[in-house]
């Protein structure tokens, strides 16, 4: 996939990035540690500079997001809760979860937007229960542009930087992934062990 991706890019330009970048927002198995770098690598032996580079895959970026944010509008709370009505005895959820997470997204999530717009994988996710939150939609383009600029800025210039070798890249952003993955799977554990103590005393008192 790596060959395919460089070389759709070496022929279409900045198009090329722009649809590569937006189609990894919506299918994530299409990595930005490659698109990205080998862009910035695109600079140094082509007609194509850096801004002209990072404004292309910005502008892909969100408009990926938008495609995920608008999925999410579909999925909203109403329909959730006649999903919860149907199979919340199984899955052990119940409404009031839902309301207390779209609660929470209300509160934080554009700050969840921001952040997880620079963690592999999330960056793309993150944009679906914005949708289901019915976050602003200004606010949501807003600080989703502002996430992906600073990603986008960030591995577009090590590939300049770096030239031919440009897909080191992906082993410090392997390494990066690993150890965000890890801390989120430790706060998911702490939240889980959290939530089910906080039940079972409600379910007692």
């Amino acid at each position: 996939m790596e060959n395919w991706i460089t070389d759709f890019m070496e022929q279409y330009g900045y198009f090329g990035i722009f649809l590569m970048i937006a189609l990894e927002n919506i299918f994530p198995p299409i990595p930005s540690e490659v698109v990205l770098p080998f862009g910035g690598f695109m600079t140094t032996n082509s007609d194509m500079n850096v801004i002209g580079v990072i404004l292309a895959a910005t502008a892909g970026s969100v408009v990926g997001a938008i495609v995920l944010f608008w999925i999410g509008l579909q999925l909203d709370v109403e329909r959730l809760e006649k999903i919860i009505d149907k199979w919340g005895h199984i899955l052990r959820v119940k409404k009031k979860d839902v309301h207390r997470a779209d609660a929470w997204f209300d509160k934080y999530g554009i700050w969840t937007v921001f952040f997880c717009r620079m963690v592999p994988l999330l960056r793309s996710l993150i944009s679906i229960p914005a949708g289901m939150s019915n976050m602003n939609f200004f606010k949501f383009v807003l600080f989703t542009t502002f996430g992906t600029l600073i990603w986008n800025i960030a591995l577009v210039m090590l590939g300049a930087s770096l030239g031919e070798a440009w897909p080191k890249i992906n082993e410090y952003v392997g390494v990066y992934s690993s150890v965000i993955y890890a801390v989120l799977g430790a706060a998911a554990v702490v939240f889980i062990i959290w939530f089910i103590k906080k039940r079972q005393t409600k379910s007692t008192s």
